[in-house]
């Protein structure tokens, strides 16, 4: 399966949008925009998933490796999601109590932290 990777800079903001399914074969493409992002100075990362089919550990892994290193230099990851079963993966693995998660974009956006 696919991955679609896109990358939105805006200032210290940077917008993910992933579309298909991250797994282990297709996470090490996400793994490399996220930290060139955070390499970029992209300190507000919103993940948007609301395109993904399915997400495993390596998916999962990789969102965590990139807050740690984020968090380094103060910064925050948010997750765009509405899709349920999506959200399981999160909510199972207790991941849904360590990224905040909102419904859309401009929401993920708009607050700080």
């Amino acid at each position: 399966m696919e991955l679609d990777v896109k990358l939105e800079h805006d200032g210290d903001t940077c917008v993910i949008s992933l579309a298909g399914e991250v797994d282990v074969y297709t996470s090490p493409s996400f793994k490399e925009r996220l930290v060139k992002a955070i390499d970029d100075g992209c300190m507000r990362i919103v993940v948007d998933l609301e395109a993904v089919d399915f997400i495993d550990s390596s998916g999962l892994g990789v969102l965590v490796s990139g807050l740690r290193r984020v968090k380094e230099q103060d910064g925050s990851i948010r997750l765009v999601c509405t899709r349920e079963p999506i959200m399981k993966v999160f909510r199972i693995t207790g991941l849904d109590r360590v990224f905040p998660v909102f419904a859309s974009v401009a929401e993920a956006r708009e607050l700080d932290d």
